[in-house]
C-alpha cells in the first residue's frame, strides 16, 4: 500500500498554536518536508520531533517531487510544512500536491493556523466572501495596473505585505480606491507585538506614516469591497453634471447632460440628487 502526504499547519508565531494531530504525525511520518530547515528545525526541537528534514522550496521543487512521491508511492508517510501557518498559502507547494493526485496518491490535509484567516477574524470587515490576493507586484506601474483591477472587487480583500513597501502600497491603494474605503492592518499576529488596526485607508496611512513600529514585521491588510454609491457615471459625464448643476436647477442639468453625454437624463437625476445630499 502507499504512504499519504500530509500537508501540515504549523504556528504563525505562537508555538503553542500548533494542534496535537499535527504533532502527531510530525512525530509519525518518515520524512517531513520544509522551506527552511533552519526555521522548521527551531520547531521541531521545542516539541522535541527527532523526524529528518528535507528542504523543499521553489529552487528544489522540479528534482524533489520525484524523489518525495516515489517515497510515498512505496508505503512512506511525508509531510509537507511551510515556514509558518498553512501550506500553499502564498507558498511553495502546489506542485508537489497536484503531482500526487495525478499519482493516485494520498493527500491528507491537517489544518490549523493562516495568517489571512487570523486577519479576516479579527478584521471587523465582511467575512462571508472574500478573496485571497497575495504580495501585491514590487513595481509601482504593476502594483497599481492590480490595484486598478481590482477598484470594483465587492469581496473583501486580503493582501499579504512586505514591511519595507506598506507605506507605498497604503498610498496607491488610496488612490485607486479612495481614502474612505474601510480596512484593517493586521500586524505580527500571535506575536508579542501583535498589532490589529481598524480604520480608513487614508487615517490608516497617516497613522503609518508617523508610526515606524506599524513598518515592520508580517503584515496582513483587509479591505473592503467596492460598494456602490449610487453615483454610478464614470467621472467625466460626473464632472459636467457637477458644472452644469452650478448653472442650472437639477431637473434642467440633468436633460442637458444626458444630451452632452449620452446617459439617461433619470440616472444623471439620482447621481445629482446624490450629489445634494437628498438621496440615501
Amino acid at each position: 500500500m502507499s504512504g499519504k502526504l500530509y500537508i501540515v499547519a504549523t504556528p504563525i508565531g505562537n508555538l503553542a498554536d500548533i494542534s496535537e494531530r499535527a504533532l502527531q504525525i510530525l512525530r509519525s511520518v518518515a520524512l517531513i518536508a520544509v522551506e527552511d530547515t533552519r526555521h522548521s528545525g527551531r520547531l521541531l526541537q521545542a516539541y522535541g520531533i527527532s523526524t529528518p528534514m528535507l528542504a523543499y522550496h521553489d529552487f528544489s521543487e522540479a528534482f524533489r517531487t520525484d524523489a518525495l512521491l516515489k517515497k510515498v508511492a512505496e508505503g512512506e508517510d511525508i509531510a509537507l510544512v511551510s515556514d509558518a501557518g498553512t501550506p500553499l498559502i502564498s507558498d511553495p507547494g502546489y506542485q508537489l500536491v497536484r503531482a500526487a493526485h495525478q499519482r493516485g496518491l494520498v493527500v491528507v490535509p491537517v489544518p490549523g493556523p493562516s495568517a489571512v484567516i487570523a486577519a479576516l477574524s479579527a478584521a471587523g470587515i465582511a467575512s462571508d466572501r472574500f478573496s485571497f490576493e497575495g504580495f501585491l507586484p514590487a513595481r509601482q506601474g504593476a502594483r497599481l495596473a492590480a490595484l486598478n483591477a481590482l477598484a470594483r472587487e465587492n469581496r473583501t480583500m486580503i493582501f499579504y505585505e512586505a514591511p519595507h513597501r506598506i507605506l507605498e502600497s497604503l498610498e496607491d491603494m488610496v488612490v485607486c480606491f479612495g481614502g474612505e474605503r474601510e480596512i484593517t492592518l493586521a500586524r505580527e499576529l500571535t506575536k508579542t507585538f501583535e498589532t490589529i488596526l481598524h480604520s480608513t485607508l487614508q487615517a490608516l496611512l497617516d497613522l503609518v506614516r508617523k508610526d515606524q513600529n506599524q513598518q515592520k514585521g508580517e503584515i496582513v491588510l483587509v479591505l473592503a469591497g467596492y460598494k456602490p454609491t449610487g453615483l454610478e457615471i464614470d467621472e467625466s459625464a460626473l464632472g459636467i453634471l457637477k458644472v452644469l448643476m452650478e448653472e442650472l436647477p437639477l431637473k434642467q442639468a440633468a436633460a442637458l447632460g444626458a444630451r452632452i453625454t449620452g446617459l439617461r437624463k433619470s440616472q444623471l437625476y439620482d447621481a445629482g440628487l446624490q450629489l445634494q445630499g437628498k438621496k440615501d
